[in-house]
């Protein structure tokens, strides 16, 4: 197939080491790496956030990456990107016309509008991504919540006009009911990992006896609803743990970081600070070796779309305890390859945290079965594979991609 992937903030390049690479960026670049693998031709069509980016640029066998002029040629925050939303779409449909692709697979809700608008004349089917909802980040957020007022009305349109949505966990198909999605249009295929990079064995392994002080590590952006105050306050209940909390910015600037300041606040205030080491951001390629430190890994966001540091933290074979939240309730097995614990509850999460850091063998156990089902089910592979059949899926219906006014805006 010829396919095209929309990803309008979000750039495959980003995620070979760019300090701005997150899991958008990850997906898109591993998903279209491993669909060139299969024999597609896919083409990636992000926007350029730079003047002297070239027009083209190869990512893998097959794969493409397109800059495509919207908006100033430089970074811009993502929630002030829907205005140029018009130009992206235009771009693409003056670009379909020369070349129509077989299929779109969008990225997040401003790629689908584009998308969506410019498939109108072409007859393109468009199957799309969220990565996350404006619905479930209101209802988290409230007023904290920075997106677009109407983000959640495009949203909802796109949910009843796309030829096909692609839900990273069984989750989301629930809240999407909210915006009236047709069931027989939403396919639950989940983000992977990459086991080549991401595995047992090799350096930061723990060594020493088991009954050594335990290591228990976070890793993630540094924003209120990632949890990292309820892990702090759990400290106070796990006597001589140590946690090191990975991500944010460089280690240089954590004095300048308002988040860094707050929860230094909560460790001293709950009397653990000598036992909490903020490391600031970790480079891509030293991740692995900083979850195989650790005892545990700890991920207690508040809600959480997929959340992929529970899956890269299996694929070391390190147990994890995570929130029984979104992506979450998916991935982690409660008791087979790691525990779920309530969000925001660090009494709960203490007491997770005890039993693991008590038991080696149990945590011998949950590592080995963690590898095993990432091994599994999470891999790019599988998740390429099962991306290709809802695309096969979407080709032979050959619905029609429509679009009128999405959430009261002309996009």
């Amino acid at each position: 197939m010829k396919i095209e992937l929309i990803s309008e903030h979000a750039s495959p390049l980003a995620a070979l080491g760019g300090a701005d690479a997150g899991g958008q960026n990850v997906h898109v670049a591993a998903l279209a790496t491993e669909l060139g693998r299969r024999g597609h031709e896919v083409t990636v069509c992000t926007r350029r956030d730079a003047a002297d980016l070239p027009d083209q640029v190869p990512l893998a066998p097959g794969v493409t990456v397109e800059h495509v002029p919207a908006g100033p040629p430089r970074p811009v925050p993502k929630d002030e990107l829907p205005g140029h939303m018009t130009a992206f779409a235009r771009w693409l449909e003056q670009r379909w016309a020369i070349q129509r692709p077989d299929l779109v697979h969008a990225h997040f809700w401003m790629s689908g509008a584009a998308a969506i608008r410019a498939a109108r004349r072409h007859r393109v089917p468009v199957v799309l991504t969220y990565h996350a909802l404006g619905l479930v980040k209101r209802r988290h957020q409230g007023l904290a919540d920075t997106s677009p007022p109407e983000r959640i009305g495009v949203e909802a349109a796109l949910a009843r006009r796309v030829s096909a949505i692609i839900a990273t966990c069984t989750d989301e198909v629930a809240e999407l009911a909210a915006y009236d999605a047709r069931a027989d249009r939403v396919y639950v295929v989940p983000c992977g990992v990459d086991v080549a990079h991401f595995h047992p064995g090799g350096p930061g392994q723990p060594a020493g006896p088991d009954g050594r002080p335990g290591c228990v590590v976070t890793l993630g952006r540094l924003v209120p609803r990632k949890g990292v105050d309820t892990m702090i306050a759990a400290l106070a209940g796990v006597p001589d743990a140590e946690l090191v909390v990975a991500g944010g910015p460089p280690q240089a600037q954590l004095d300048d970081e308002p988040e860094v300041w707050r929860l230094r606040k909560v460790a001293a205030e709950t009397g653990v600070a000598s036992r909490v080491t903020f490391t600031g951001r970790v480079a891509h390629e030293d991740v692995p070796a900083l979850l195989r430190s650790a005892d545990v890994i700890v991920s207690v966001p508040s809600y959480e779309p997929f959340g992929i540091v529970p899956l890269e933290a299996m694929a070391c074979g390190v147990p994890i305890v995570a929130s029984a939240v979104g992506g979450h309730l998916d991935t982690v097995a409660d008791g087979v390859t790691g525990l779920l614990t309530p969000p925001g509850d660090p009494q709960a999460l203490a007491q997770r945290l005890r039993v693991l850091l008590d038991h080696p063998a149990r945590r011998r156990g949950l590592g080995a079965a963690g590898v095993a089902r990432v091994r599994t089910r999470y891999t790019w592979a599988q998740v390429a594979a099962e991306t290709e059949a809802v695309y096969t899926a979407v080709r032979s219906a050959r619905p029609a991609a429509t679009v009128g006014q999405l959430g009261g805006q002309p996009w």
